[in-house]
């Protein structure tokens, strides 16, 4: 019974995900869904710029506690190891949530393209999503979603640690995934302030994020492995040193 309500829990937790996901695509790109992130046409306030900061704030903070290694070995006191994952995507996922119901809106056009240049802004913001979907693949989609967990732990199989594989795009840089998110919050047609705000917000977070605490946790696990795979390939920006 309780590898049943785990592998429920986990699957509940997959879909809000996957809900907050496709949900994200249209709000950021101001496409297919009602509400987004400058759909209010909402002008440029100080009350707004707060509310937006702490609700970025909020993701970001509980993004990075939950996603290191101490906090996992802390919650896994109180929770079966095989819903750690399931639980983080579930808290990120309702977070994201949060954020496209209470976002506040900013006009202030900062840029405007038309033309081909919006047609090419558009496509790449597309790109951008896909880079990220297809990232996830490459190293295992439904682990990184708790979801092998849950499934592993209700067909009483062991969890491995996952191997140290290069696959596809990270051959040509380190955190495709989050290249993919970088590519995506940049490539707007119309770059308003408060769309400004959240891609600068969440810029600066992937790169603090990346450099000072995923890298470490991921030298920390693989060594020597991961170093010299630090040598040869780029963070973010493909084909450089």
């Amino acid at each position: 019974m309780k590898k049943s309500l785990a592998f429920t829990y986990g699957l509940i937790a997959y879909i809000v995900f996957l809900v907050a996901f496709l949900y994200a695509i249209g709000f950021v790109g101001n496409v297919f869904v009602p509400k987004t992130i400058d759909g209010d046409g909402g002008t440029v306030s100080l009350s707004s710029f707060v509310i937006d900061a702490i609700l970025l704030g909020l993701f970001a903070v509980q993004h990075s506690v939950m996603a290191r290694p101490q906090f996992k070995k802390w919650i896994t006191q109180y929770i079966h190891p095989a819903v750690e994952r399931s639980t983080f995507v579930l808290i990120s996922s309702l977070l994201l949530i949060l954020l496209f119901w209470q976002w506040r809106s900013m006009d202030g056009v900062i840029w405007e393209s038309s033309g081909a240049g919006a047609v090419i802004l558009q496509s790449l913001y597309f790109v951008g999503w896909g880079i990220v979907l297809l990232a996830t693949f490459m190293i295992n989609h439904f682990d990184l979603f708790g979801l092998k967990q849950v499934v592993d732990n209700l067909k009483n199989k062991q969890a491995l640690d996952a191997d140290f594989k290069i696959n596809w795009f990270y051959r040509i840089v380190r955190h495709p995934l989050m290249l993919g998110f970088l590519i995506a919050f940049w490539s707007a047609p119309v770059m308003t302030a408060g769309h400004l705000l959240f891609s600068v917000a969440t810029t600066a977070y992937i790169l603090i994020a990346v450099k000072f605490f995923e890298e470490k946790d991921l030298i920390k696990e693989h060594g020597s492995k991961y170093l010299e795979y630090r040598k040869k390939v780029p963070m973010l920006i493909p084909f450089t040193k």
